[in-house]
């Protein structure tokens, strides 16, 4: 099982990523694209990375906005590939 951030950890992981904010034991950020198909396109980029890492965030769509919620389920909370992913996904919002 992965082993979960401590508070110091996850602390500086929203350090490196200001548009992110811990809720309910998960990284969250919500994105507002230019329409539906671009929402779509971040989403299926997203997922692609997603497969790759074997690591796969929650995502709620609804029509331009976006919510990435990344947590490890099997260890309830927040651990590295987490962070990872959540780095990820901003580059791929950037």
């Amino acid at each position: 099982m992965a082993e979960l951030l401590s508070d110091q950890e996850i602390g500086k992981t929203l350090g490196t990523l200001p548009r992110w904010r811990l809720n309910e034991g998960g990284l969250v950020r919500v994105a507002e694209l230019a329409d539906f198909a671009a929402a779509m396109a971040v989403v299926n980029r997203v997922a692609d990375l997603a497969e790759a890492a074997d690591h796969h965030p929650d995502i709620d769509i609804r029509w331009n906005k976006v919510t990435f919620r990344c947590t490890t389920h099997s260890a309830n909370g927040i651990t590295a590939k987490d962070a990872a992913l959540a780095t990820q996904i901003e580059a791929v919002l950037a």
